[in-house]
């Protein structure tokens, strides 16, 4: 398959509501949208990278131009490309997982939609449809948190996370066992907002029977991560930390985690995170597929991550509206807490060429 044009086309899209978490607040998503035009048919992917470089080193505006100038080159120069030759082909760049993540999923959904393959399929999925969570940003107020919650519920999902700070943690955390009782699967996300200093916030939260803590500490502090884990009866989970296979199994056997949290854009693609669930699935770690309020494009795509064997937990893979008013596919619609896996080739939906038009704020077409 040969590549003969790459499109990089940014989209704006409001959210329902605003989306706090201990990094910054969220209004919209500024989307990296990639459209890979090959001699087999079109593909494409979606860049996770937030706007600016708040969750990780990366960020939209700098993806676009490292595709541009250095990941697109590699890939033209190809005679024969296909979704598992992307990731050695950009070997030669180092870092940039999420901007390598978005043009790998586009020649994947290429080549497969050439085949009439369906990703889900190809990655090695066992279910038809996915258990769904919800992550819940840091509110204003306790009334809100408990509002908001109460909502999630009876719209049907099956797990709440909560966003967590310091000075917003065991009181939020309290607030929902309170409310909405024992038997909620309930966990936190404090996106490394805490150190050693402030270890001791995180082991009152043992009193509440989570599900897990993810990422305490900053991603590099695995002894850190080793070190609390040992003092706590909550299972610590990592998600900044994994960037690869290798790490992930590292921070296992060091007992950094028992639970790791894995998003394709965040580990470089779909063919590395499938690597991550086989490893974790061989040390007895179970997953669950995080996400980065994609659109329905990288929705689609996580959801066939997400039916994969040991993706034991129920994910952030949200129904559209919860971000969106009005979603860039077709719209994933939570039935009995669960949305189901696309079946079709590739990714299996297709854009909505009128809205993303619509949205559209600017558009690079790419040629060898």
């Amino acid at each position: 398959m040969k590549i003969q044009a790459i499109e990089l086309r940014r989209i704006g899209v409001p959210l329902v509501r605003p989306f706090r978490t201990s990094f910054g607040t969220q209004t919209d998503r500024d989307v990296l949208l990639v459209t890979v035009m090959t001699d087999a048919g079109t593909g494409i992917g979606e860049c996770v990278a937030l706007a600016d470089p708040v969750y990780s080193s990366e960020y939209v505006a700098a993806a676009q131009v490292v595709i541009t100038d250095h990941l697109a080159p590699r890939l033209f120069a190809l005679d024969d490309v296909s979704g598992r030759g992307v990731q050695p082909a950009l070997g030669g760049v180092i870092g940039h997982r999420m901007a390598k993540a978005a043009v790998e999923a586009a020649v994947l959904d290429a080549e497969l939609r050439a085949y009439g393959v369906s990703l889900a399929r190809y990655l090695g999925a066992v279910r038809d449809r996915v258990e769904c969570g919800v992550s819940v940003g840091i509110a204003a107020t306790l009334d809100a948190l408990l509002e908001e919650v109460g909502g999630y519920l009876e719209q049907g999902y099956r797990r709440i996370k909560l966003k967590i700070e310091p000075g917003w943690d065991w009181e939020p955390v309290h607030a929902v066992r309170e409310a909405f009782g024992d038997d909620l699967l309930l966990q936190v996300d404090a996106n490394t907002a805490y150190d050693a200093a402030s270890a001791p916030r995180l082991r009152r939260l043992d009193e509440f029977n989570l599900l897990l803590i993810e990422q305490p500490f900053v991603e590099e502090d695995i002894a850190g991560h080793a070190a609390l884990a040992a003092t706590m009866s909550t299972p610590i989970c990592l998600d900044e930390s994994v960037v690869s296979a290798a790490v992930a199994a590292d921070a296992i056997n060091r007992g950094a985690c028992s639970i790791v949290n894995i998003k394709a854009g965040r580990v470089g693609g779909y063919i590395e995170a499938v690597r991550i669930h086989d490893v974790c699935a061989a040390l007895g770690a179970p997953v669950w597929c995080g996400g980065m309020l994609e659109t329905g494009v990288g929705r689609a795509a996580n959801l066939a991550l997400a039916a994969l064997p040991n993706f034991k937990l129920p994910g952030d893979t949200s129904a559209s509206d919860r971000y969106f008013a009005e979603d860039i596919t077709e719209p994933f619609v939570l039935e009995d807490g669960c949305l189901p896996v696309p079946q079709g080739p590739g990714i299996g939906v297709d854009v909505r060429r009128d809205l993303v038009e619509r949205l559209t704020t600017g558009v690079v077409l790419l040629r060898p």
